[in-house]
């Protein structure tokens, strides 16, 4: 070798990857581009092309409100349906995915109406048509706002043709679906306590409250007992406790336990008050009244409970005992005696073990006092006032106000100083603390009050389910007529039943939403459909004056006809006798004017989104339906109700839930507190593709964290990620050819491919089971551990320093583009527009079809084909852990500089901890050393070599004849290139 050739400089001479796929992504100002050229080639459709004639999977689309901007919450739920619809397509199935939009009910109607009082106008005096087309307005404005942000977290769906609740055929949907209740006696107006909001004036549903802690005025009120079985008991006082003060103006009875003892206590106010037995001494503490001495009554605190309970009488000896109300002397309502009843419901837990019964106010109190004909007075009005006829606290009183001022309520407001003014009130403190619903839209509290509302029976038997799903079910013989001999099966079930039995039935994820779930259906009342609202669909019913209502199909198909056309406008008092038709006078019927919870609305969205044909592509039933956990009591459980109902079973066979979103610190998050998360800023900041692998990172099974630093940690492991495919594409820069060009493979390429085998399979059961946060989880670690850390760093040495006929350097990058082919498609569902990118980095728009002839998007491709490769696990495990203990063995002499790089580092490894059948030669390779040898001791021994360094590939090799020379392998392959150019 000549002089000239040892000062060479080798680097031109070097196979280093090559492309121009960038390390710094750039993500926000990318993103946009590539989801641009999607609508350009149409990708959804193209996408539903391609997989149609496949077995179908269908995930519904739960309705968001279309009233704000997009949140994280938001953004997790979507990414996640995003996530469950690419890897349905990937698997090679055909998974089309509809968005949609709940755009009824109060949310809108009362953003409608915050513009009002802002512009001072009076809602009740716009025309309802006028009011109603705003909301539809403001609703369709934020559908549009909304469509625009999930496309920029990159959501594939028919974003063209979403399903809103308040399109036309939608309403009449609902409508027809309330119409099958209706038809067969279904629905029932009723008298009974729902949540209803003063500030909204409407009925709210359990999924439209929110429960926050409050304090409140807790009192003890005396009602004089005027008529008894028991003598004794005449003359003495009832005391009830109740943390409701302003209900005490509508009280008609008193409840007692049948079981519960009760103790008649002389007081020391020279009274006599009727107490649970259990409960005397927290009552004296709370009135600071004590115990008047008895003849032979004890002094010994033990001795004087007995005392107690020897003079106690049973519950179920109070039955027939009246009591007078406290305002007894205002005459009318309050004229008549209050009876004690009883009531299994009553405790000794707190309170005196007697409650005051106000139907109006309370499900407990309506139940007993409708048992015992005694019936609500609606004293209360909508907004929360008593009525102006009342005689206390109506519109004579100055102090009138609404029942959820804390003032009415409080020790020193009206109820009690009136109370207290007739001797009545025993006790009162405004200290009392406990979880209270208050309306998750106006922040207000609620209370129980009784109107008359329409109702669906959660335990009448149903009559109801279509003949071709009753024989299905085996409810029915093959004649059509009920099978005797099956009579469990042919009976058919309450609404609860049915809806119990579906519980049992679908398959929840996680396992706990079967019982949340089931919990609420088993305990809870009658379904209120009616809302007291203008901006939703009517319920389209006529009533009698006697009122029952009319079940005409012919009349219902000339309604459902009108709001097919005309949408819920068409439910107008002016064509009231075009749809009753020749055949009845309208004089004979009232339109009922309230509107539909909108929980039936949303609830019947499979009737239309499924079934309606709008989408050829969709299904009934879907596969799964996709929400955080909170639609335990709304969405899952009013579609279950409605499709039991209506149906026979639920309309979906799988229900995953996710958690709630917190902040870094595990809090809620807040405005208030000033801890919120942006997805639009996210976005910004770092890109769509980092929101998604967070999203996809989580156990979104549970409640999960975001913030700064969980974002940076993030933003880490998308670069590697990112680094993965830029070497993939720089080694493979050039390449053709595929495993029949490979020839026999190197051990290290076999084992990798049996690892690639082994990740596929774990991979594909994760996305069955929607375990994403464990298939993003082995992707990135497959990438970084085996790849990146193991396979990559053992074979650089061959891609940059053999010679382009080097069969080793073939089989790599022959195992790498298998690599390429499958992580690109793994890593597409997660990374959606970085997948893209790579895709395109590789095979660009202009270039030439590849074999599968899809070039357009790594979107239309399918799951890869991995050869089923299988590898000496044990043995792959000894040699990496041994290659762990090398590397922890030569880090201190690096960092002492001793060494510069392992390529210096000669190594002693302990002979028993070498695979039988591996080479000196193999383990310097693996190791990245300059020798390995063997020795009988067990410790990893590492000195520095003393060969020299090729000038070319760096390694010290014993052919290295001097400094600034070759090793044999890089002067054969620089004497070809040299040769080749000349």
């Amino acid at each position: 070798m000549t002089e000239d050739s040892k000062q060479r400089d080798y680097r031109d001479t070097v196979f280093l990857p090559k492309t121009d796929f960038p390390m710094k992504a750039g993500l926000p100002q990318k993103e946009p581009g590539i989801a641009a050229r999607w609508e350009q080639i149409g990708l959804y459709d193209a996408l539903r092309k391609a997989r149609r004639g496949r077995k179908k999977f269908i995930l519904h689309d739960g309705p968001p409100y279309a009233n704000g901007d997009m949140h994280i919450g938001h953004a997790l739920n979507h990414i996640l349906k995003d996530m469950v619809c690419r890897t349905q397509n990937l698997l090679g199935r055909d998974a089309p995915y509809v968005p949609g939009w709940d755009c009824h009910g109060l949310p809108i109607e009362w953003k409608v109406e915050e513009q009002y009082r802002k512009e001072k106008k009076n809602k009740d005096e716009v025309p309802p048509r006028e009011f109603r087309a705003e909301c539809r307005a403001y609703a369709q404005n934020w559908v549009n706002v909304q469509r625009e942000q999930l496309k920029r977290l990159g959501i594939m769906g028919d974003w063209d043709n979403p399903y809103l609740t308040m399109d036309f055929q939608a309403e009449a949907t609902i409508v027809a679906e309330l119409m099958k209740f209706a038809e067969n006696g279904n629905l029932y107006r009723g008298a009974k306590p729902v949540m209803w909001s003063p500030v909204e004036k409407t009925a709210l549903a359990e999924a439209e409250v929110e429960y926050e802690d409050i304090t409140s005025t807790q009192i003890d009120v005396a009602f004089e007992i005027v008529e008894s079985p028991i003598p004794e008991l005449v003359g003495a006082h009832a005391v009830i406790w109740t943390t409701t003060p302003w209900t005490i103006p509508v009280n008609q009875a008193l409840a007692y336990g049948p079981e519960v003892a009760y103790w008649l206590i002389n007081a020391t106010d020279g009274r006599k008050y009727l107490v649970a037995f259990e409960l005397v001494e927290a009552f004296l503490k709370r009135s600071g009244l004590g115990l008047l001495d008895e003849p032979g009554m004890p002094e010994d605190a033990e001795e004087l409970l007995r005392y107690g309970l020897s003079k106690a009488y049973n519950g179920s000896q109070l039955a027939g005992t009246l009591a007078r109300h406290p305002m007894h002397h205002l005459g009318g309502f309050y004229a008549a005696p209050r009876p004690l009843l009883p009531g299994d419901f009553v405790t000794t837990d707190s309170g005196t073990g007697l409650v005051h019964m106000a139907p109006d106010h309370g499900e407990d109190d309506f139940d007993l006092c409708k048992a015992n004909g005694i019936n609500p007075v609606f004293a209360v009005m909508d907004d929360g006032r008593y009525r102006d006829d009342w005689p206390w606290l109506g519109s004579a009183d100055e102090r009138r106000m609404s029942v959820i001022n804390p003032k009415f309520n409080a020790p020193d407001g009206p109820i009690c100083s009136d109370l207290a003014e007739a001797g009545a009130l025993l006790a009162a403190s405004a200290d009392y603390a406990h979880s209270y619903p208050h309306s998750w839209r106006s922040k207000a509290k609620v209370i129980f009050r009784a109107t008359a509302q329409w109702f669906v029976p959660m335990d009448r038997v149903m009559d109801w389910i279509e003949p071709k799903t009753r024989a299905e079910k085996g409810w029915e013989n093959e004649g059509g007529a009920i099978d005797p001999s099956e009579e469990t099966l042919c009976a058919s079930p309450t609404l609860r039943e049915r809806a119990m039995e579906e519980i049992a039935r679908v398959e929840f994820i996680p396992e706990k939403g079967r019982n949340r779930i089931g919990a609420m259906v088993e305990g809870r009342p009658d379904w209120v459909l009616s809302r007291q609202r203008a901006w939703g669909v009517p319920i389209t019913l006529f009533v009698r004056p006697d009122g029952t209502y009319l079940q005409d199909p012919e009349v219902n198909h000339r309604i459902i006809a009108a709001v097919m056309q005309d949408g819920v406008d068409a439910w107008d008092e002016a064509r009231k006798a075009e749809f009753l038709g020749p055949d009845y006078n309208p004089d004979d019927f009232e339109m009922v004017t309230d509107i539909l919870d909108v929980w039936f609305d949303s609830g019947c969205t499979h009737a239309f989104v499924l079934e309606s044909g709008r989408w050829p592509d969709l299904t009934w039933p879907a596969n799964l339906y996709l929400e955080g956990s909170d639609q335990h009591r709304g969405w899952f459980q009013s579609s279950l109700l409605q499709s039991s109902a209506t149906r026979g079973r639920a309309p979906y066979d799988q229900v995953l839930t996710h958690g709630f979103t917190m902040d870094a610190k595990g809090k809620k998050m807040s405005k208030s507190l000033g801890n919120t998360v942006d997805p639009l800023k996210v976005m910004e900041t770092y890109g769509a593709d980092i929101i998604r692998l967070w999203a996809l990172s989580v156990d979104f099974t549970e409640d999960h964290r975001i913030g700064d630093e969980i974002l940076k940690g993030v933003g880490d492991q998308y670069r590697k990620l990112r680094n993965t495919f830029r070497y993939l594409l720089g080694a493979l820069d050039s390449f053709v050819g595929d495993m029949s060009d490979a020839g026999e493979l190197p051990e290290l390429e076999v084992y990798i491919l049996a690892l690639l085998s082994e990740l596929d399979g774990k991979l594909r059961k994760a996305a069955e089971e929607y375990d994403f946060n464990l298939y993003t989880r082995l992707l990135v670690d497959f990438c970084n551990e085996d790849l990146s850390a193991f396979f990559f760093d053992i074979r650089k040495d061959s891609l940059y320093c053999d010679g382009p006929d080097s069969v080793t350097r073939n089989a790599y990058r022959t195992v790498l583009d298998l690599l390429f082919h499958a992580l690109v498609r793994y890593a597409a569902p997660v990374l959606v527009f970085t997948a893209e990118e790579v895709w395109l980095s590789r095979y660009p728009e202009d270039g030439e079809e590849d074999d599968a002839g899809q070039r357009g998007s790594v979107h239309l491709l399918e799951w890869p084909s991995v050869p089923g490769v299988r590898a000496d696990a044990a043995k792959w495990d000894a040699l990496r852990a041994l290659r762990d203990q090398v590397n922890e063995a030569i880090e201190p002499l690096r960092r002492d500089k001793t060494i510069r790089s392992s390529l210096e580092a000669e190594v002693t490894v302990p002979a028993a901890a070498v695979p039988e059948g591996v080479s000196d030669e193999s383990l310097a390779e693996l190791f990245i050393t300059a020798t390995v040898t063997r020795g009988q001791g067990e410790a990893v021994i590492v000195t520095k070599t003393a060969h020299r360094k090729c000038s070319r590939c760096w390694r010290h090799l014993p052919d290295v004849a001097e400094e600034g020379a070759l090793c044999g392998r890089c002067d054969e392959v620089v004497g070809a290139m040299d040769a080749g150019a000349a």
